[in-house]
């Protein structure tokens, strides 16, 4: 969810990124998904009761979170219609966290286009695949299958919860062995 800079420059003149310390290169556009797999997002999502502060507990691997820990992405509604997003990276060396502000427009139903005002010129989709019906636990994915996260209301998910979101991840055709989990609490 930490976005470099110059994102939009290393997207045009680079395939991947290197990792720090011996840790292998995360390709910039990399897919988790079947692509050939339908992808549904949440036809009866309630934007309101997605509100507020989410912690992530799993991701599959991108270049934007390397090294990321103790991640959070709060979200809340703007006066413009538009949802503010505030996503939070705790580094794993260091314990410094960094944070990123943008925007997301609501486009369908489950469907968000985020915007990042350090990374001009690129809308990501944001697809919320599944929602419990406590709105305690999220999956969130994309159509090209780059980007992937399970997201809990607390820093700890239910073992059932957890279970039930990968298995909506792999419906969607999510290679889940790829999934990552993220370290709360450090």
């Amino acid at each position: 969810m930490r976005a470099a800079l110059g994102l939009a420059v290393a997207l045009a003149l680079s395939a991947c990124i290197p990792g720090p310390d011996g840790e292998p290169a995360v390709p910039l556009f990399e897919s988790y998904r079947d692509t050939s797999v339908p992808i549904a997002s949440k036809a009866l999502f309630e934007p309101d009761r997605y509100l507020g502060l989410w912690y992530e507990v799993a991701r599959f691997p991108n270049v934007f979170e390397r090294g990321c820990v103790n991640v959070t992405a709060e979200y809340g509604m703007r006066e413009d219609g538009l949802i503010s997003v505030l996503n939070s990276c705790g580094s794993a060396e260091d314990g410094s966290v960094s944070t990123i502000e943008g925007t997301a427009e609501i486009v369908g139903p489950g469907r968000l286009k985020v915007r990042f005002a350090s990374v001009p010129f690129v809308a990501g989709d944001y697809w919320v695949l599944w929602v419990d019906e406590g709105y305690r636990t999220a999956v969130v994915g994309n159509p090209d299958g780059t980007t992937g996260w399970i997201l809990n209301r607390d820093p700890v998910i239910p073992q059932d919860r957890l279970i039930a979101a990968r298995e909506i991840l792999d419906f969607n055709g999510y290679d889940v062995s790829r999934l990552q989990m993220v370290p709360q609490g450090q």
